[in-house]
């Protein structure tokens, strides 16, 4: 009886009652530990028992009934609460959820642990259910399959060195690998490698990974269009959320609020890619986004942007003076961030101190001074910038001026001998001098200090490959704003049609630009409290473009189609 006392729970019950010899419930148990599986799970795959005796056993033992696992229908299986990890390591499954309460299927009910793991992880009251190991192996080993079949299918075959890539964090010294360990799923770590190099490949600037009740899906933002690309199971949601996290360095743990983070993946030698991700708690999980931030963008130069002549010459001319402010304005994603950036770089020389204050920091720019705004800290844009006033600054960018506060330091600053950039959110280059007006800043600093302003719209380029000449009537073209001049000389104009090499018919982007200057007859319409609308007339007499004139200047250069300007410019 020396080495029964060794035994306890359900093999000790087994010698006891003589249906498992001592040695043997002995070899059993420790060849359970050694391949690191349960138990009733080796006395089962061995013959040793079958598994309804010992299920008979145990219920006797512990008093609980023992539930038929082919009474249940699989599809009704919460798959979505527990951790496929804790599923595998503790051979439970989870059966039914009831309010706060959980029914976990064990074949040993004397495993504590993968109660207390499973209760944990899920912030539920967990109550064990009694079932028979070989059903029980049978469905835990199906259900895992068909997780991973799914998320195989999803990703094909294009497999190659997805284990492989390295992620790196800008901000941090620890390496990935040390923090990943409780999110190791290999299907989930290769599934969303694949959307982040399929997101680079197709030239996407968002992934967008969204929970909802009975669908999950992953869109890509190409071409300022969202696209769904993938449809993972519903019960894949947690894992995906948790190994993002992982990778930007976020609390895996906090589901309640949002966060922001950044990944870095380094794709070649000499070429990395940043994501800028944030959470966002939903009804049924996290939605996460990330932001391809791709460092080359910002220095593919002036005159890959599309600008006109006159208005590249415009804007070159604003960065060429010593003081001064230039305001870009455009919706989110429509392309500002560049549009500065390709500015910072034209004036970033040696002998020129250059800080910018942005929230976040998207593109990091050897040789200036780039500042993240941090409000939780105190660190806003208003006291950057009144910081950036007493290190001599030739050229400070401001991310957004959002307050009277931070425009009326960013007008003074232009005042006083410094070069400013930054960016509103309005419509046309008219309505954001208005915007200023409206935030409480006087009309004389607007007209003294704001030397420029651009307003911008990305359009989806056609596809060279496989546009097609259209022919419009006369009638339609002047109801779409084209001149009389301009129809008259009977420009070609293409339709999208879509092919292997595109995206429904477009590829790439082009900008749509009204570069307007603030003249001196501008000026004076501002210090008189005119309107947007007296500004905006002004600009044509002026010659400047408006968006829409742009817009249509690009439809008659085969750029871009006519129903591509109609959704991204209005009249």
């Amino acid at each position: 009886m020396a080495a029964e006392t060794k035994l306890k729970g359900l093999p000790r019950k087994l010698v006891i009652d003589g249906i498992l010899e001592e040695e043997a419930a002995i070899n059993a148990l420790k060849a359970s530990l050694k391949e690191k599986v349960s138990f009733t799970n080796y006395l089962v795959s061995n013959n040793i028992l079958s598994a309804t005796k010992i299920a008979m056993e145990a219920s006797k033992e512990f008093g609980l009934p023992v539930f038929d696992l082919n009474a249940i229908d699989p599809e009704s299986i919460p798959r979505d609460i527990v951790d496929d990890k804790l599923i595998k390591k503790h051979h439970a499954l989870p059966l039914y959820k009831r309010g706060q309460r959980l029914y976990i299927g064990i074949s040993d009910p004397t495993n504590l642990a993968a109660i207390d793991d499973i209760k944990f992880q899920t912030g539920v009251n967990t109550e064990a259910v009694l079932v028979e190991e070989d059903k029980l192996s049978r469905m835990v080993e199906k259900l895992l399959e068909e997780q991973e079949a799914a998320m195989d299918e999803m990703m094909g075959n294009d497999l190659e060195d997805l284990d492989d890539l390295d992620f790196t964090d800008p901000n941090a010294e620890q390496k990935e690998e040390d923090t990943s360990s409780d999110v190791d799923d290999t299907p989930v770590v290769r599934f969303i490698n694949k959307i982040l190099l399929d997101a680079i490949k197709k030239g996407a600037s968002d992934i967008h990974f969204e929970p909802y009740e009975k669908v999950y899906r992953v869109r890509l933002r190409i071409d300022g269009v969202l696209r769904e690309v993938a449809k993972p199971p519903v019960a894949m949601s947690p894992k995906l959320s948790a190994r993002i996290k992982v990778m930007s360095r976020m609390d895996t743990a906090e589901k309640r609020v949002p966060q922001d983070g950044r990944i870095k993946l380094k794709i070649s030698k000499n070429k990395a890619i940043d994501f800028r991700v944030n959470t966002c708690p939903t009804l049924f999980g996290e939605k996460i986004v990330l932001r391809i931030l791709d460092p080359s963008s910002a220095s593919l130069g002036i005159d890959a942007l599309g600008y006109e002549a006159d208005q590249k010459e415009l804007y070159l001319s604003a960065l060429a003076n010593p003081y001064g402010m230039i305001l870009v304005t455009g919706p989110t994603g429509s392309g500002k961030t560049v549009s500065l950036y390709t500015g910072l770089n034209i004036l970033n020389t040696v002998d020129t101190n250059i800080s910018t204050a942005e929230d976040p920091v998207e593109i990091n720019l050897e040789g200036i001074n780039q500042v993240n705004v941090n409000e939780k800290v105190g660190l806003t844009f208003e006291s950057a910038l009144r910081a950036f006033l007493r290190q001599d600054p030739d050229i400070i960018m401001v991310g957004e001026i959002r307050d009277l506060q931070t425009a009326e330091i960013a007008i003074k600053a232009a005042q006083t001998g410094h070069m400013v950039m930054s960016t509103l959110h309005t419509n046309d280059a008219p309505l954001t001098l208005a915007r200023l007006v409206n935030m409480g800043v006087p009309p004389f600093n607007i007209a003294s200090a704001v030397s420029l302003i651009i307003a911008q719209r990305l359009a989806r380029r056609l596809c060279n490959n496989c546009k097609e000449k259209i022919d419009i009537p006369r009638p339609a073209l002047e109801e779409e704003g084209f001149t009389t001049e301009q129809i008259d000389e009977k420009p070609d104009l293409y339709r999208a049609v879509g092919c292997d090499q595109c995206s429904d018919g477009y590829k790439g982007r082009v900008g749509i630009y009204q570069v307007m200057p603030v003249s001196d007859e501008i000026g004076r319409i501002i210090m008189n409290n005119g309107t947007a609308i007296d500004v905006a007339d002004q600009a044509q007499k002026e010659g400047i473009a408006n968006l829409r004139q742009s817009a249509i200047k690009k439809v008659i250069a085969g750029l871009t189609s006519l129903e591509e300007i109609n959704r991204v410019t209005k009249d």
